[in-house]
């Protein structure tokens, strides 16, 4: 078998079992064994060839580790708007109890309110910022 066709079955395994398993750093091996592989087809000597497939593949994971810690870390799942769609939405809050919870109703059902941590017990409109269970968390919205 040629060493081009060897560098290439690699590479479409790294992607099959990225397919598999989910992680993207396989994919970022899989562009290094592209690279051996037309390190290869240039003519490039065995160790070359690993050279390159290791400068490569390993570059391409270190440049994807640096731009992931860059990025801001996700709200978690019960702040999420992408996860949980009714974050964001505004209530209308008409009073509080003595113990800061509410009770509105909210696409057709009854639901427990809770301010956040800090805020004043003021009715109006609220938006919300997180869902606990069967609790909305809200905070006020500027009149």
């Amino acid at each position: 078998m040629a060493t081009t066709t060897v560098w290439w079955v690699l590479a479409g395994l790294a992607v099959g079992l990225e397919l598999v398993s989910g992680t993207f750093y396989l994919l970022m091996l899989a562009l290094g064994l592209a690279a051996g592989a037309l390190a290869a087809h240039a003519g490039l000597s065995w160790a070359l060839q690993f050279i390159v497939a290791a400068a490569v593949g390993g570059g391409a994971v270190i440049a994807w580790r640096a731009y992931r810690q860059r990025q801001p870390a996700p709200a978690p799942a019960s702040a999420n708007r992408d996860v949980n769609l009714d974050i964001g939405e505004t209530i209308q809050v008409a009073a509080w109890n003595a113990d800061g919870s509410a009770t509105v109703k909210y696409r057709g059902a009854q639901w427990s309110v809770e301010r956040l941590p800090g805020a004043d017990p003021v009715a109006g409109t609220h938006r919300i910022v997180e869902v606990v269970g069967n609790r909305l968390i809200v905070d006020k919205l500027p009149s």
